[in-house]
């Protein structure tokens, strides 16, 4: 059948299952909005306050749903303002597809107005991206799109369209989608050797990264776990591969990570790293990390393997796969006296805060115990994210969103509202910082114009509080431009955008909010006021060796 480039778009999308996409409009994709427009019973187009959350959104309902992402938006700024998301997108591993639509193809090159070489500013920041000026591979490059997304180690992929091209035609045959590629089979040397390690340990320490969630190996993760008998840490990005209340579990590793997590891998002869990236807030000081440990590395991208942390054996594969073929061939292993001194570092360091007072990690407990840990929760970056993976029990995957790797302010409300899209039955919160959440508070104006029933959480100590943190400990107490003692009220802006707004001082104010939120089922912003000088321990220096880690208590005793 003869359609338009705007409708060969339209039709890919569908091919694909997409039943959502994130955007704005603007003149050089006009021809695509049109098509759309005689598409929305099939395809839902969710109009964001901002290109930027456009492409947090569709973040956000692809972590949440395992599915690729789609943003749109117009050429010049509109373009360049969806980078901050791909770029989050690309470092998290996140499938996506950005579309956006360029100047006519004979206007290319000559400085046309609202012309940017999009496919040049984010090369650095996505698996693959293409500028199409021919209507007749429109259709096999968006399919290729969506197969590179989701392919292998996914991530986003941007495909910029001349405006022309949007309005010429051709013929277009349907086609089903093609299957991911998948990732050449591991070695079955590989998988010796590691059996081989994992019989000898006697201190294995199993430590869980993004990679975990990606490739659904949640199960099988939790099935090594119980068969190699060995303590369990995560990151930001493997949040909810295992289940935050299991004994094995010891929390997150890292900066921020707990006590029992950081000495427990110091003290390892083996750490299992099952999709990681071993990240700098993670290692410290990457020549004391685990220094007593053999290092054993299954990961699904070979260039990840000895980039920070040196393994003596990886296999390089898809994890699931990869463990699977574990799974089936360990013995089970005991190493409960191994487990007992880890659940005894548990016991002697637990996560602590100061309870007298309203703060950010009761907000959380109070979160945690109405939903039962069964909410979707996003964050954005600092404080509040740090409580947020510390306070909140997550026993599935995709129901952390959170940006790890470039830690985006602004990225939260976004991702929540994405999330929300894509998994309607589930509660989806989004926990901020008043600094974070002046960043992009413009999209609650997305959420109440659709009422999606989000529920924005904004900590507010009123001033930027990871930063001042460092700058207590670390600058002298020297609070350069951290403080955001002003005259915002962020209960009034809510409600100016539509949402019903709750200002929360006490302690006491905190469950009969966030069960109210829940109920309301519209949009809601809960204002916590905490503190400004609450801090998140435990914290490793930046540079030092995860064994230096420390808190208020080691604080108040060294001086």
């Amino acid at each position: 059948m003869l359609l338009t480039g705007a409708e060969i778009i339209v039709e890919c999308l569908k091919e694909q299952g997409v039943d959502t996409v994130f955007g704005y409009p603007g003149g050089t994709i006009l021809n695509v909005y049109d098509a759309l427009y005689k598409h929305s019973d099939e395809i839902f187009h969710v109009l964001t306050s901002h290109e930027q959350g456009a492409a947090h959104a569709a973040d956000g309902y692809a972590r949440a749903t395992g599915k690729v992402g789609v943003c749109m938006a117009t050429s010049g700024p509109g373009a360049t303002n969806l980078v901050t998301g791909i770029a989050t997108a690309y470092m998290d591993s996140v499938p996506m597809v950005a579309i956006t639509a360029n100047v006519n193809l004979p206007l290319l090159g000559k400085d046309t107005f609202q012309e940017v070489d999009i496919a040049g500013v984010t090369m650095p920041i996505t698996k693959h991206g293409y500028i199409v000026k021919d209507v007749n591979i429109l259709a096999q490059t968006i399919r290729k799109a969506f197969q590179i997304a989701r392919s292998g180690r996914p991530g986003p992929v941007l495909v910029d369209v001349t405006k022309d091209v949007t309005a010429n035609t051709c013929e277009f045959e349907p086609m089903k989608p093609a299957a991911p590629e998948r990732v050449s089979k591991y070695a079955p040397e590989d998988i010796e050797k590691a059996l081989e390690l994992i019989q000898n340990a006697k201190k294995p320490f199993i430590y869980l990264g993004g990679g975990a969630i990606l490739s659904g190996a949640a199960d099988e993760v939790r099935e090594f776990a119980k068969k190699l008998d060995a303590p369990v840490c995560d990151t930001l990005m493997g949040k909810g591969a295992y289940d935050g209340y299991d004994p094995l579990y010891t929390g997150m590793i890292g900066m921020h990570g707990t006590k029992a997590s950081n000495l427990g891998v110091s003290e390892c002869d083996l750490l299992v790293a099952l999709g990681a990236r071993f990240s700098d807030r993670v290692v410290g000081n990457a020549a004391k990390f685990a220094s007593n440990a053999k290092v054993l590395h299954i990961d699904i991208d070979a260039a990840e393997i000895n980039k920070n942390i040196k393994a003596d054996v990886a296999v390089v594969g898809d994890l699931k796969t990869v463990l699977q073929e574990l799974n089936s061939r360990m013995d089970q292993a005991d190493h409960t006296e191994w487990t007992d001194h880890v659940k005894a570092l548990k016991e002697k360091y637990p996560l602590k805060y100061e309870e007298s007072q309203l703060s950010c990690p009761y907000v959380i407990e109070e979160l945690d115990r109405i939903t039962k840990g069964e909410a979707i929760v996003s964050t954005d970056v600092g404080q509040h994210q740090m409580w947020a993976a510390q306070f909140y029990h997550y026993t599935k995957p995709r129901t952390f969103l959170s940006s790890g790797g470039l830690g985006t302010m602004g990225y939260g409300l976004g991702a929540c509202i994405g999330a929300k899209m894509g998994r309607p039955e589930k509660i989806c919160v989004n926990i901020a910082g008043d600094g974070c959440f002046r960043m992009n508070m413009n999209e609650l104006a997305t959420a109440s114009r659709y009422n999606i029933p989000v529920i924005q959480i904004v900590i507010n100590n009123h001033v930027l509080g990871m930063v001042r943190q460092w700058q207590t400990l670390f600058y002298g107490q020297r609070y350069s431009q951290t403080v955001l003692e002003d005259a915002v009220d962020f209960c009034k802006v809510a409600e100016g955008l539509g949402c019903t707004a709750i200002r929360v001082t006490k302690k006491e104010e905190v469950a009969p909010a966030i069960e109210k939120a829940i109920a309301l089922q519209k949009p809601v912003m809960i204002e916590c006021v905490i503190p400004k000088d609450d801090k998140v321990f435990p914290m490793v220096p930046a540079g030092a060796a995860i064994s230096e880690v420390f808190d208020g208590d080691d604080l108040a005793a060294k001086k």
